[in-house]
């Protein structure tokens, strides 16, 4: 994709490049940690690095060598291995949501992917908690990540996390976190009950999902599940029993503040951020090694984290941590036993 502006005009006015394939926070920076791995993870080669720098830099864009790209490299492992062994004893995480996430054109051939574990602090801000290359279903992956972030001082489990059905996330957090609740993503549910059906009937079925995990409390979406289950046990029966089978992690959700419930049915804030990751091509495939787009993935990570918005009704975290309880997604207030009637 040739992305130049050579200074074109219409009508006298010049033409001014804009930036498709940039997120607006790094259109805004002329830092080279940040851009170099947005161009490569929306698709930009290497070779092609300096004629995109200079679209967006303009006279400004540094020459681009090996050496210099080499220098780059080998800071941000200098900083990836200082933020792997940074103390988290002053850290808690009220929520967490948990991915593994593939680098289609390098680490899918090796079944790797990036495990990423993000948290919401007591304050509602989101970071980034744990990072590495592992193996996505696999348990032990996992339970490496959760146990050198616990050693490292993350002592106090979260209170729930959230995740794909499909990971050894589950039995590595009940081993290193008991404490913590499930909550299954409905993204990822969903895709998995689509599949197992025909594609005329999954708009329909897609749209009575959406009567479940968009139901206003928990009776009315345990109702929609066995309308759900009724409509379409006779002929698709696998996709009910993908559904049903996890009712109780579906709707974790209702036991916490209803303000939060949109950040805790999915894993989007991983998901989000991995958009430009999922689309990368075999275009690339072989012009970096794994180990450097493992660094250029955790400079995206950084980068862009810098900008996460906090969590809605922040206010409600303090209350969840207090050991509040809420129904519904509202506050339960106690009554002392000895002003009952």
């Amino acid at each position: 994709m040739k992305i130049r502006d050579r200074g074109a005009a219409i009508d006298g006015e010049r033409i001014r490049f804009s930036s498709a394939i940039l997120p607006k926070w790094a259109r805004r920076t002329k830092s080279l940690d940040a851009l170099l791995p947005v161009l490569y993870l929306r698709g930009i080669s290497t070779g092609d690095f300096q004629e995109a720098l200079a679209a967006l830099l303009g006279k400004e864009a540094p020459n681009l060598s090996a050496a210099l790209i080499s220098r780059l490299t080998a800071e941000w492992k200098d900083e990836y291995d200082r933020w792997q062994k940074r103390d988290l004893s002053a850290r808690r995480y009220v929520y967490v949501w948990a991915d593994g996430v593939y680098l289609q054109a390098r680490m899918e051939d090796n079944a790797e992917c990036m495990l990423v574990l993000i948290g919401a602090t007591p304050e509602g801000r989101k970071e980034l908690v744990g990072f590495q290359v592992g193996a996505r279903e696999s348990a032990q992956s996992w339970r490496e990540l959760l146990v050198e972030v616990k050693r490292r001082g993350l002592k106090i489990a979260p209170e729930i996390a959230v995740g794909d059905g499909g990971l050894g996330f589950w039995k590595a957090i009940d081993e290193v976190f008991p404490g913590t609740r499930h909550q299954r993503c409905w993204v990822h549910k969903t895709a998995n009950v689509l599949n197992k059906v025909a594609l005329s009937v999954q708009a329909n079925m897609k749209k009575d999902l959406r009567e479940v995990y968009l139901a206003p409390n928990r009776a009315s979406a345990e109702v929609a599940i066995d309308v759900f289950a009724e409509k379409y046990g006779t002929k698709y029966d696998k996709a009910v029993e993908c559904l049903t089978k996890d009712r109780e992690t579906m709707l974790a959700f209702y036991d916490f503040p209803a303000e939060h419930w949109d950040h805790l049915r999915t894993t989007n804030p991983i998901e989000s951020v991995f958009a430009t990751v999922r689309h990368r091509t075999v275009r690339t495939r072989g012009s970096l090694s794994s180990t450097t787009a493992k660094l250029m993935v955790f400079k995206l990570i950084i980068a862009a984290s810098k900008t996460w918005r906090r969590l809605n009704g922040e206010n409600q975290l303090p209350k969840v941590i207090g050991g509040v309880r809420f129904q519904d997604g509202i506050e339960v207030i106690e009554v002392p036993a000895n002003h009952a009637a």
